[in-house]
C-alpha cells in the first residue's frame, strides 16, 4: 500500500508532547543526540513547567525536528514500511530530508538552529507581525496584501488550505491587510503570537546566511521522494536541494498545493509524522480523499503500523 509521510513545523510543539513514546527508547536517544549536537538538554525544555522555553524560535525549531525524525525512527523500528514520498510544513521540512537520508540528522539540527537565529535576527523585535486569515478565497487575499503595502511588505505566506492562509511583513502593513481583508469578507483575520514574519521578504538577509551555512553541508540524494515546499517539486541534486530550502525562508509555504500533489500521484493515505494533528486537520480541508493517520504517540503509531502494513 502506497502512503506519504508528512511532517509538522513550528506551532505544534507543547510540553511533554513525547511522553506518548516511552515505550520507544529511540524516541529519548534521538533528542539526546540532538541536545548533543547543540550543548542544550531538549528534552528537560519539554518536561518543564513553563512553556516560554520551548516557544523560543531557536528552540522550537530543534525541537520539532527532534520531534519528527524521533517519531520516525520509532516508525522504522517497529518495522515501519517507508513512504513512497515524503513532505513537511516549513520546518518539517528538514525532517523530511533527515527521514529520506538527504541530510544528517547532527547537520539538520544545527542548522535549524542557525535558520532560527538568523530569522529572529532579521528583523528587529516589534516590527514584523503575522496573522491568520479564514474564510476568504486565496485570490483575494493575495490581492488585500498588494492594496495594504503601500511600500511596505506584507504577503500571503502560508497557503495552508483553502480558506486558511497566513500573511506576514511589517506589522503595520499586515493590520491594514487584515482590515482589507475584512473588507472583502474574511470570517477572521487573527495576528498571530510569534516574533518573527516567516516566510516573506523581510527573511532574505536570513536566507543569505541559511545558503551560506547550507553550502558547508553534504547533502546527498533523497533516497525517498521529497515534495518541496517552495516548488511543490523533489530534487535529486545538493544544489537543488540547497536552492529550495534557501528559497523557502523568504517565500510561500504551498501546502494546498502540495498535499494535492502528494494525492493526485495516489499518495492519499498519509501519516503525520510528529506531535500534534496540525496537518491531518489541514489534510481533510485540502482534498476530501486525503486520510491522514497522525502518529501522537505509541499507540497512534501502533494503530498505523496495522493500516499501513
Amino acid at each position: 500500500m502506497a502512503f506519504a509521510f508528512v511532517f509538522p513545523g513550528q506551532g505544534s510543539q507543547s510540553l511533554k508532547m513525547m511522553d506518548g513514546f516511552a515505550g520507544h527508547p529511540v524516541v529519548r536517544a534521538t533528542f539526546d543526540e540532538a541536545g548533543d549536537a547543540l550543548g542544550l538538554d531538549l528534552w528537560a525544555m519539554l518536561q518543564a513547567e513553563s512553556a516560554e522555553a520551548i516557544n523560543q524560535t531557536v528552540n522550537t525549531q530543534p525541537l520539532m525536528l527532534a520531534a519528527g525524525v524521533a517519531i520516525w525512527r520509532a516508525w522504522l523500528a517497529a518495522g515501519g514500511q517507508r513512504p513512497a514520498a515524503v513532505a513537511g510544513h516549513s520546518l518539517g521540512e528538514y525532517s523530511a530530508l533527515v527521514a529520506a537520508g538527504s541530510l544528517a540528522f547532527a547537520d539538520a539540527v544545527r542548522l535549524v538552529r542557525l535558520r532560527a537565529e538568523a530569522m529572529q535576527g532579521a528583523v528587529p523585535e516589534g516590527s514584523g507581525a503575522m496573522a491568520a486569515i479564514l474564510g476568504l478565497d486565496d485570490a483575494d487575499v493575495v490581492a488585500a496584501c498588494a492594496e495594504a503595502a503601500q511600500g511596505q511588505v506584507v504577503e500571503a505566506v502560508n497557503f495552508n488550505s483553502p480558506g486558511q492562509l497566513v500573511i506576514a511583513g511589517d506589522k503595520a502593513a499586515v493590520e491594514r491587510a487584515c482590515a482589507a481583508c475584512k473588507d472583502k469578507g474574511a470570517k477572521r483575520a487573527l495576528l498571530l503570537p510569534v516574533s518573527v514574519p516567516s516566510h516573506c521578504a523581510l527573511m532574505a538577509p536570513a536566507a543569505e546566511r541559511l545558503a551560506a551555512a547550507l553550502a558547508d553541508i553534504a547533502i546527498a540524494a533523497p533516497a525517498i521522494r521529497v515534495l518541496h515546499n517552495v516548488d511543490v517539486a523533489s530534487h535529486d541534486d545538493a544544489d537543488g536541494i540547497r536552492t529550495a530550502l534557501t528559497l523557502q525562508l523568504y517565500k510561500p509555504v504551498r501546502w494546498t498545493d502540495t498535499v494535492r500533489a502528494l494525492a493526485e500521484a495516489g499518495l492519499v493515505l498519509q501519516a503525520e509524522c510528529g506531535p500534534g494533528k496540525v496537518l491531518t486537520g489541514l489534510g481533510k480541508r485540502i482534498d476530501a480523499r486525503v486520510k491522514t493517520l497522525a502518529l501522537t504517540d505509541g499507540v497512534a503509531l501502533d494503530a498505523a503500523l496495522a493500516e499501513l502494513a
